[in-house]
């Protein structure tokens, strides 16, 4: 992989990552399209996109450096004192810190029992990202049809994290967006849209942060001096670009709808339907 194609395919994660469009849908696509993937090797693929995606956790932990400090803060101070509170007594950033962990657990027992799945060949299946975006899109325009927008951070429960964890791991399917597969959960929940977003920025943390330090270590086995360049090289692209992404999205959402990325998610996964059958 070149350096050029580094810089876009790292450009292409940042971007896509925190919008709702599927960063594994689009890098895929841009994979197929400048030739580096070879089927022969999807693990090889796999393991560069769970690896970049280490340059937006980079984006997410500089975006909200401030809550992160807090959470951690809180969480240790209120957990590991000799007079420990009840989780529902406990401040909001440290309750806040429960419900992300909560919130992983359902992604990591999935990731886990289906790891050879999600390295195979069936999640580069352009046809299964072209179905997945169209009906994430289907159930993303539900959500902006039915949700009630009032819940602030504050108001997020356990319920809640669970319920918006377990509905990560749909973003283990390419074209389900794992910002997208969060959102969409919190709107049907009751969350406002920002609200929403914020939550499932940080509890992507735990998530992306574990996948990529996996597959990156597992691809030492194979990787070489000029694919390590390249990878270090979209994980910086990556990195800037998701940093920018996250201040759009979170400004846009605060009054605005998600439809834009509704149509864009349907009219893409017609695009690729129509190219790969005609």
């Amino acid at each position: 992989m070149d350096i050029l194609t580094a810089i876009i395919l790292g450009l292409i994660q940042g971007l896509s990552e925190f919008l709702p469009i599927s960063s594994t849908a689009h890098l895929t696509l841009a994979g197929h399209l400048f030739g580096a993937i070879d089927i022969s090797q999807s693990e090889r693929w796999t393991a560069f996109i769970a690896t970049i995606q280490m340059g937006t956790l980079i984006a997410v932990l500089a975006y909200y450096t401030k809550d992160i400090k807090e959470i951690i803060s809180s969480f240790v101070k209120e957990n590991f004192a000799k007079q420990r509170e009840k989780i529902s007594l406990q401040s909001e950033h440290s309750r806040l810190g429960w419900y992300i962990i909560l919130g992983s657990i359902p992604i990591v027992i999935i990731a886990l029992l289906l790891k050879k799945v999600i390295e195979g060949e069936f999640t580069k299946d352009p046809l299964v990202i072209a179905m997945s975006l169209i009906i994430l899109a289907i159930i993303l325009l539900i959500a902006e049809k039915t949700g009630k927008f009032q819940k602030d951070i504050t108001k997020i429960n356990a319920k809640d994290a669970l319920l918006i964890g377990s509905a990560q791991c749909l973003a283990l399917i390419p074209g389900a967006s794992r910002s997208g597969t969060t959102l969409t959960a919190g709107m049907l929940l009751g969350l406002k849209r920002d609200t929403a977003a914020k939550f499932s920025f940080l509890l992507s943390i735990p998530a992306v942060l574990g996948s990529g330090i996996l597959e990156f270590v597992q691809s030492l086995n194979y990787i070489n001096s000029a694919d390590l360049l390249a990878v270090i090289i979209a994980t910086i692209s990556a990195a800037i670009s998701g940093y920018a992404t996250i201040a759009f999205l979170m400004k846009f959402l605060k009054s605005n709808t998600t439809y834009p990325f509704v149509i864009y998610r349907i009219v893409l996964g017609i695009v690729i339907i129509l190219v790969m059958f005609y």
